[in-house]
């Protein structure tokens, strides 16, 4: 029986990993230069209050332009986050999540 929900339970994982972002790198750099006004050029913020994105978790950001996309992220400056994100496919989100991912 252990070994059943152990087998499950990987199985979960394996369905669920597939499901995360898998985006193309060079894609997402291109995609960036529209970023690089708020978030710098390679992922730091030269402005205070805007977020670093070089070397943040590929799924958050996923997650994060998704729900400012869908108008389901507010405060803060959300109101340029939904429009710069309204105007991303779902591919570009995944791209620009792998590109600011990949940089360490």
């Amino acid at each position: 029986m252990k070994n059943c929900i152990n087998t499950l339970l990987l199985m979960m994982l394996a369905v669920s990993t597939s499901a995360f972002a898998n985006g193309d790198i060079a894609a997402g750099h291109k995609k960036s230069l529209v970023c690089a006004a708020c978030h710098g050029s390679d992922g730091i913020s030269a402005i205070p209050g805007y977020p670093n994105l070089k070397g943040q978790n590929e799924q958050y950001l996923v997650n994060a332009l998704t729900a400012y996309k869908n108008n389901q992220r507010g405060g803060g400056l959300s109101s340029v986050m939904q429009t710069q994100a309204s105007l991303l496919s779902e591919s570009d989100i995944k791209n620009l999540a792998a590109y600011y991912a990949s940089l360490k």
